[in-house]
């Protein structure tokens, strides 16, 4: 490929290219059919270089939030792969309609779609569908805590992929089931006096006060009392955040939008800043922030990272599927498929995150940690189905049964215990119980 002037397309090279970002429709675009104003359509490429961790599906989705964070600033984000395609035009709408709920909007982390997939035969010989897992498992779980996160389908709150935690009620903070089981029920005077300190620091960190451009950028006072608590808490932001003082005002804008003090001139520069290789070093994108890195199973971690802060998700399914996608139409691709899913559970099961001694101080319920736990462990399950399978083959080959015949002698001393306890029932007279009309 090349470009207008006739030079090489910078791209050309998937794995060492710079950032690109090429506008189609921005501020001012142009207007569809019916004289509405289409939405603002950008092409982002993020830097890649040899020797840089580009951590596949979930720094690209990390350097996503980062770029339109800085143009456009959405509230809300929609995660679709490559392969689907909307199938319903008022998906969007399901979403917000939970989204915005004044009850549940501020604790809602994301809203998870099944996925539904053309070309599968009547039979389903693959088991494309997954029925069990998209029409029973996820229903349940959206009574208790919300849906996981599959990777595809799904719409989510900005703030909630930055590592805040959700606006929490009174109710939020009693001790979850461990605790209560454990140590006993409180008494209603000291429920209201429960603290969780933990969360209580979280919480502080996730509620710094909104602040301007010009607060950052020049020191004056603004949010902050004094020139030095501004310079502190900017540099705790850096570590957090990056270097980039207009992604970092971005953050704190609730409600999305750029902030009014931005200049829309630096706004393309500071993307493709944002998008460098080199931009996460010394942060916490991918631990704490954004989609979660250490597997290829990168949707797992991150929905069970925001669950683990006490957000909760909910699963719509509308009457018609809002997206749809190719599902593998041969054995291989299928198998590569599960295989690559089995072994990013098991990279979870072996990390630091996994669900069955991670984020205890958190507000994780019980049931959706055992649906995690399920998770990750089903892997497991296929060494004693393996040996299982193989045990009758090898009975046949060494002509020996599982299980050790019974002989006469030990039955014989089976059926003399029997006799024993009948005779013992029998004379402390205890009979059957009777039905309600005596016969």
């Amino acid at each position: 490929w090349t470009m207008q002037d006739g030079t090489p397309w910078p791209g050309n090279n998937p794995r060492d290219h710079p950032g690109m970002i090429q506008v189609f429709l921005g501020h001012s675009g142009g207007l569809d059919t019916d004289g509405n104003e289409l939405p603002r359509l950008v092409y982002v490429s993020r830097e890649k270089r040899p020797g840089f961790q580009h951590h596949k599906k979930a720094g690209a989705m990390n350097a996503l939030i980062r770029v339109s964070a800085v143009l456009t600033n959405g509230a809300y984000l929609l995660n679709v792969d490559c392969d689907h395609y909307f199938n319903n035009s008022k998906a969007l709408k399901e979403a917000m309609c939970f989204m915005m709920d004044p009850a549940l909007g501020k604790k809602t982390c994301y809203v998870q779609f099944p996925q539904r997939f053309d070309g599968i035969d009547w039979h389903d010989r693959y088991a494309n569908r997954n029925i069990v897992f998209f029409d029973i498992n996820l229903k349940g779980l959206d009574g208790v805590q919300g849906p996981v996160y599959v990777g595809t389908g799904c719409c989510f709150n900005r703030q909630a992929l930055y590592g805040y935690d959700p606006v929490l009620t009174e109710t939020d903070f009693q001790p979850n089931i461990i605790v209560k089981s454990c140590c006993g029920r409180r008494k209603k005077k000291n429920d209201k006096k429960y603290i969780d300190k933990t969360r209580a620091i979280k919480r502080t960190e996730s509620t710094i006060p909104i602040f301007n451009m010009e607060d950052i950028e020049d020191g004056v006072e603004g949010g902050y009392e004094d020139e030095r608590s501004l310079l502190v808490s900017q540099r705790s932001l850096e570590k957090r955040f990056g270097q980039s003082p207009i992604f970092i005002a971005s953050t704190f804008m609730e409600q999305g939008g750029i902030p009014p003090s931005t200049n829309p001139a630096s706004l393309l520069k500071e993307a493709i800043h944002v998008i460098s290789c080199g931009y996460e070093d010394k942060t916490e994108w991918g631990k704490e922030i954004g989609w979660i890195y250490g597997s290829v199973t990168e949707d797992i971690l991150t929905g069970f990272k925001m669950h683990a802060r006490g957000w909760i998700s909910i699963y719509c399914m509308p009457p018609r599927p809002a997206f749809k996608g190719s599902a593998p139409i041969n054995l291989s691709d299928r198998l590569n498929q599960v295989l690559r899913w089995a072994l990013g559970s098991v990279e979870i099961l072996l990390s630091r995150h996994c669900p069955i001694w991670y984020g205890y101080s958190g507000r994780l319920k019980l049931l959706e940690r055992l649906a995690y736990i399920n998770t990750i462990v089903y892997p497991i399950t296929s060494i004693p189905l393996i040996i299982y399978c193989l045990l009758p083959a090898i009975c046949l080959l060494t002509n020996k049964f599982i299980i050790p015949e019974v002989s006469n002698n030990q039955s014989t001393h089976i059926m003399h215990h029997i006799h024993l306890a009948g005779d013992s029932y029998f004379w402390s007279h205890i009979t059957l119980p009777q039905s309600v009309s005596g016969k």
